[in-house]
């Protein structure tokens, strides 16, 4: 592909015609519309829009992946397969098609073409009119794609995009065809592209494409430390790839602390200028990143997730480097997760959070750090105004109230009707403590007086195996005082991380006879849609350096 630069102008370079002579720059936006659609559209429908029909719906493939196709310093990174292994594919589509929404609206068979699809909604909807799939794109279009953010050297990071190709001749003629049908005979708009190898690299123009190519030839982003860590912390491959480098919180401080972060919209208000134009924007002298901010770019060292389905499930797994190892420190007791997994079998849902000792002067202390003092009162000044609105004394007793860990529930029983006519006390809704009874119902005394009568119920413990019980009605706080083996049923183990999880959300969708499609009845399209739903897991934990978490839904 060649392009040229406009005479007389040191803007970008701009693609020439079919015909291969200089073309003017574009006059209308509209006209610009069309030619992105061409070449960024290209790869961002095939990493975005292609990742937001497919994100639920099949594994990645093996073979080469767009990582091989972009240099060692990229920044940020989101791939995805649209062509994944056919066991994998066809389990997930049958998963999908469980969902009344998806056949009607999507209705994706085993065999589809996923890319054909995508290409065929675009010339629908009137874009691109005449190009043929199967005669201008199947031949030379493969099925992998990313959109990335790449240091080319400039003062901002190019946005790239990367698609696998299986024709690398044939790339550049079905690439010109597509700019050609795209953008009509008469309009251009800046964009370029370099094939090399299984590889089309698009950016805005020839010129920053090529140097994304020059520099993959030094050193891919495949064979980067940084990239293999975090992916693999992550989980490795999946239907959808994503990762932050090291360097992008470098980038972020010094956007941070910019000029451009200082100019203030609606200086120029008062004096009935446009407060956006130019003329209405003050520009101050660059910021200074708070010190507190700078120590948290500072300690992120990079990111990764990654999509996926396994079991007919829909798998969220991420990876992060502790960046805030003061905060996180005081969360990884394991004592609110082993309560939950001893709540009742029958539970609708719950959520667990463990505590070290002394976590709360931690959060004290940390959030002193990072208040400026000059806004606002000081963290000693709320700590003693919420002191004497609840007569606690702090923070000794928010210790004692959350002991090492506790487990939020709710059980089975749910009425909506007696909840909305009879108050709370008609939820099933309790609170199980790994802590003393005793202590934590003083504390509780103490609220009573600052909540009044009508909260003062509510605020009763009771002993169970050890730990405190708080429940808003007698039949649920017996159910808890019980206790159960939610942690060793199935569907908790389907969902949740149980043998790493620090924190974890449980919910079980076919509890309380479908709870959640009972709820939804009344609008029967809806309820259709909700029914395939089993459960949902969050279990998130911090092992050294990185903060580990998993998202997984599964389906009947």
């Amino acid at each position: 592909m060649s392009n040229t630069t406009p005479p007389g102008s040191d803007g970008p370079e701009y693609l020439e015609s079919s015909a291969g002579s200089p073309v003017e720059r574009p006059a209308t936006s509209a006209d610009n519309r069309k030619r992105i659609i061409a070449l960024g559209g290209l790869a961002g429908v095939l990493a975005l829009g292609g990742g937001a029909v497919w994100a639920a719906s099949s594994f990645l493939g093996t073979g080469a992946q767009p990582a091989e196709a972009l240099p060692a310093g990229t920044l940020g990174y989101v791939s995805v397969d649209l062509d994944p292994s056919g066991g994998q594919k066809v389990e997930a589509i049958q998963t999908l098609r469980k969902f009344p929404a998806f056949k009607d609206e999507i209705n994706l068979d085993t065999d589809d073409d996923l890319r054909e699809r995508l290409f065929e909604e675009i010339t629908d909807s009137g874009e691109c009119e005449g190009l043929d799939y199967k005669a201008d794109v199947e031949p030379w279009l493969g099925s992998r794609a990313a959109l990335a953010a790449v240091d080319t050297g400039d003062d901002t990071p190019s946005p790239v995009g990367v698609v696998q190709v299986t024709d690398a001749s044939g790339a550049e003629d079905g690439l010109a065809k597509l700019v050609e049908t795209c953008g009509g005979p008469d309009e251009t708009s800046t964009g370029g592209w370099v094939v090399a190898g299984d590889w089309v690299v698009i950016a805005e123009t020839e010129a920053i494409a090529q140097k994304v190519v020059d520099a993959t030839e030094k050193g891919s982003l495949a064979d980067d430390d940084g990239f293999a860590k975090w992916t693999g912390e992550a989980g490795g491959d999946g239907i959808m790839s994503f990762y932050v480098a090291a360097a992008a919180a470098d980038y972020l401080g010094d956007v941070l602390a910019s000029p451009g972060m200082g100019m203030i919209p609606g200086a120029g208000v008062l004096s009935g200028m446009d407060p956006m134009s130019p003329e209405g924007l003050t520009e101050t002298a660059p910021s200074e990143v708070p010190e507190e901010l700078q120590k948290v770019l500072d300690n992120f060292d990079g990111a990764a997730a990654t999509v996926r389905f396994e079991d007919g499930a829909l798998e969220v797994e991420y990876a992060a480097s502790n960046y805030q190892p003061e905060l996180t420190k005081h969360f990884t007791n394991e004592a609110g997760v082993e309560l939950l997994g001893r709540l009742p079998d029958d539970t609708v849902a719950a959520f667990a959070l463990g505590f070290e000792p002394g976590w709360v002067d931690g959060m004290i202390d940390y959030f002193a750090s990072v208040m400026p003092e000059s806004e606002g009162m000081s963290v000693e000044e709320m700590i003693a105004e919420a002191e004497t609105a609840t007569g606690l004394e702090l923070p000794e007793d928010a210790e004692t109230l959350t002991g090492e860990g506790i487990a939020v529930s709710l059980g089975g029983g749910i009425d909506v009707d007696a909840f909305t006519n009879g108050g709370p006390g008609e939820l099933p809704l309790g609170v199980t403590i790994d802590g003393d009874a005793d202590d934590i119902q003083a504390v509780l005394d103490k609220l009573k007086d600052a909540a009044g009568p009508e909260v003062a119920p509510y605020l009763e413990v009771t002993e169970a195996d050890g730990h405190a019980v708080i429940a808003l009605n007698d039949d649920y706080r017996g159910k808890l005082d019980s206790g159960g083996s939610l942690g060793d049923t199935g569907v908790y183990k389907d969902v949740v991380e149980s043998d790493e999880a620090q924190n974890v959300m449980f919910v079980n969708f076919n509890a309380d006879d479908d709870w959640l499609t009972r709820i939804a009845e009344s609008d029967p399209e809806i309820s259709e849609n909700l029914d395939p739903l089993a459960a949902f897991g969050v279990s998130q934990w911090i092992d050294g350096d990185t903060i580990h978490g998993l998202f997984k839904l599964t389906t009947d």
